[in-house]
């Protein structure tokens, strides 16, 4: 079974940086593609990053690009998206989740059926 931990998460300030983690356990690390999510109450979940677990490349939202980067550590079982030129709008719970199929899109929310428990990040002055 496979089980992720996120972690992370805090206060910054507006153009500020922050660096998550996904820890993830109980599988075969480079078996699963991991994807990263966020939600703001009372919003839908929405697509940050991920990385394919076919041939690990990387995917990223819209309104992440150029200021977000997600790597992959797989000595240490980790995914890490290093948010830079945080903004008011990126306050959210940001979640991590695992599929283990191949795709040519990592970003769907349905594709993803294991999460994490999810770690806040809040970007306020």
């Amino acid at each position: 079974e496979v089980q992720l931990q996120a972690s992370g998460g805090g206060l910054v300030q507006p153009g500020g940086s922050l660096r998550l983690s996904c820890v993830v356990s109980g599988v075969i690390f480079e078996h699963y593609g991991i994807g990263w999510f966020r939600q703001v109450p009372g919003k839908e979940r929405e697509a940050v990053s991920c990385t394919l677990v076919n041939d690990g490349s990387l995917q990223y939202a819209d309104s992440v690009k150029g200021r977000f980067t997600i790597s992959r550590d797989n000595a240490n079982h980790t995914v890490y998206p290093q948010m830079n030129d945080l903004k008011p709008e990126d306050t959210a719970v940001y979640y991590c989740a695992a599929d283990p199929l191949y795709r040519v899109s990592c970003l769907r929310e349905s594709q993803y059926k294991d999460w994490g428990q999810g770690t806040l990040v809040t970007v306020s002055s």
